[in-house]
């Protein structure tokens, strides 16, 4: 048991390393090119960081090559999403379909749940478009361009980092409850995302 709680201590130092990592980037970044400001989005809204960090927990939590499709879908497809703003083609329903991404991967962690790789990657793959759009629809308004893309996602992959290595920790301290009422957790936050839209 003393081992276990070793390596979870040593997997929660994790965090603050890869936080450190990034202060430099967003601090040396110059916003001018869009960098600085497109790292700060993803930050700036909690439907975005919660779940950017719940791709990062399930994927952990399904194992295997989980641990890097879900990821790399969900960055794919933000981009899509984005271009597809930039481009002056309208979604419906984003700012919806951004929150109830909160819920359904909050309760998809928390249930535990087990798809083929493919369909969970498709999954996440849909919910970065919403997220992706939202971005790109800001971007559209005002300072644009490459580096601004970069930022966006160089925020969103430390976000997923950030949710792996917790869940990856936990799952390997033999705390395997924890990730999941960490996706509860998630999914009473995308309730309340949905009821603050609504009220």
């Amino acid at each position: 048991m003393t081992s276990r709680v070793a390596c979870f201590a040593r997997s929660a130092t994790l965090l603050p390393a890869l936080l450190a990592g990034a202060v430099p980037a967003l601090v040396h970044a110059h916003v001018g090119s869009g960098l600085g400001l497109g790292f700060a989005h993803p930050w700036s809204g909690l439907d975005h960081v919660l779940a950017m960090l719940a791709v990062g927990l399930w994927a952990g939590q399904l194992g295997g090559r989980a641990r890097l499709w879900l990821p790399l879908s969900f960055l794919a497809l933000v981009g899509c999403g984005g271009a597809l703003a930039v481009g002056g083609v309208a979604l419906a329903g984003v700012e919806l379909g951004s929150v109830l991404s909160v819920l359904a991967l909050g309760l998809l962690i928390a249930g535990a749940a087990r798809f083929p790789l493919l369909a969970s990657a498709l999954l996440v793959g849909g919910f970065a478009v919403f997220h992706g759009h939202a971005h790109g629809t800001e971007m559209s308004a005002g300072a644009s361009g490459p580096g601004q893309l970069l930022g966006f996602l160089a925020a969103t992959a430390l976000l997923h980092a950030l949710g792996l290595a917790a869940s990856s920790g936990v799952l390997r301290a033999g705390a395997a409850p924890l990730v999941r009422t960490s996706g509860a957790a998630i999914a009473l936050g995308g309730l309340w995302l949905l009821w603050s839209a609504a009220v």
